[in-house]
């Protein structure tokens, strides 16, 4: 595979919009070294008038930032409380009309199973929208759990859920916060750490209520490096029999180097801020027209600007990650395809070559895209997974 692949750059998921913006500060900029000099110089004097107000007056200082916290919420074209609220109302309501099941392609009827969705209290207290698919009759063989890519949800994931169910395995997904069904500002993420977090308890969840029953944590793309986040925890891998990541987001980049260095003093100032002069168009994800027509005119799906706090956490946890790699030794199955250009499939087999697992595998789709269940070839894909979990179940009764 050569390295000269376009990768899209500070974004993973539906929408790009955040790239030309950065392309056109890259021309306005005539001299990088400069401009970051200028920007450490201002940002070291900011914090010193900062802290010396702090010193003087702790109390006002508290009141300032409650006050500047109050008109963040409700200033001209920010969120006030109640609306973020109706939104998640609104947001809910659709992804209780999302179809569990698709149409069989045999009679038309629909695949008998136990299909539901739920709330489930994050650690936060954050509500989060939850769907699960369960065989009708027989045992489990095991459970997946799919924590879905940014600005998509889990509603997205039926027709992998119906390939699984008819293998015998249960299916459990999880909308992020500020992601389909859940609480929080839509395409807003605080903290992709909250993420790592909610998916830890939301297995936890999952494993109490099915003892016995061997479970595997799946993610796309930024949804992979957050699974694969969690799994480097000992206690996470300690629950699961192994990881599946699909495009996963390892290795993203600020399309300049200036925007490294401001995106975290942004992220804390206008951490909700959209940049509205980005493109419209979405970049190609998949090679099957009406897949593509279905993820960007779903309402469930974010397609707007992508907000500064949620690019900057993709550029922290794609840079943990990278720091990390050597040191994932949780069973692993990382897909890419080569056309891919949100994410890099050179970041996948670097984190193949390089991770300590015992067991670890990697297949690359040549010429595929990014969203590898949503291609033509997606029960091929669907297949190698359910393929993959049988070999470690195998692995685990010997």
């Amino acid at each position: 595979m050569e390295r000269g692949v376009p990768v899209e750059e500070l974004t993973s998921g539906a929408s790009g919009r955040i790239i030309p913006v950065f392309r056109n500060i890259r021309r306005s900029v005539p001299s990088p070294a400069s401009l970051l000099r200028l920007l450490l110089f201002l940002h070291a004097l900011a914090m010193w008038f900062l802290l010396f107000i702090r010193r003087r007056s702790p109390i006002s200082w508290r009141s300032m930032a409650a006050s500047a916290s109050s008109r963040r919420r409700t200033g001209v074209g920010t969120w006030s409380a109640a609306a973020e609220e109706e939104d998640v109302l609104r947001r809910r309501a659709l992804a209780e009309r999302v179809e569990m099941v698709p149409l069989s392609e045999e009679g038309g009827g629909e695949v008998a199973c136990r299909c539901g969705t739920f709330l489930f209290l994050g650690p936060r207290r954050t509500a989060l929208y939850c769907r699960s698919w369960l065989p009708a009759s027989g045992d489990l063989r095991g459970i997946l759990v799919i924590i879905h890519g940014l600005n998509e949800h889990s509603g997205r994931y039926s027709h992998f859920a119906k390939q699984l169910m008819a293998c015998n395995f249960g299916v459990y997904a999880m909308d992020w916060i500020g992601h389909g069904g859940s609480d929080g500002l839509h395409g807003y993420v605080p903290s992709l750490d909250y993420v790592v977090e909610d998916t830890g308890k939301f297995l936890e969840k999952i494993k109490s209520e099915n003892p016995g029953v061997p479970c595997f944590l799946f993610g796309h793309s930024t949804g992979g490096a957050v699974v694969l986040k969690a799994a480097s925890y000992p206690h996470i891998k300690a629950m699961v029999e192994g990881i599946i990541l699909t495009s996963p987001a390892l290795r993203v980049k600020p399309a300049h180097p200036i925007v490294g260095a401001v995106a975290p003093i942004f992220s804390l100032v206008l951490p909700k801020f959209q940049f509205k002069g980005a493109n419209k168009r979405g970049i190609p994800v998949s090679r099957d027209p009406a897949a593509m027509s279905a993820k960007y005119s779903d309402p469930l799906v974010y397609t707007r600007p992508i907000r500064v706090r949620t690019g900057h956490e993709i550029l922290r946890i794609s840079s943990y990650l990278l720091q990390n790699m050597k040191s994932i030794t949780v069973p692993f199955f990382v897909l890419h395809g080569t056309a891919d250009r949100v994410t890099d499939p050179l970041a996948s087999q670097d984190l193949y070559n390089v991770a300590a697992s015992r067991h670890k595998d990697i297949k690359l789709y040549e010429g595929f895209l990014h969203d590898l269940l949503f291609e033509p070839e997606r029960d091929e894909v669907g297949g190698d997974i359910i393929n993959w979990m049988l070999k470690m179940l195998q692995l685990q009764n010997m």
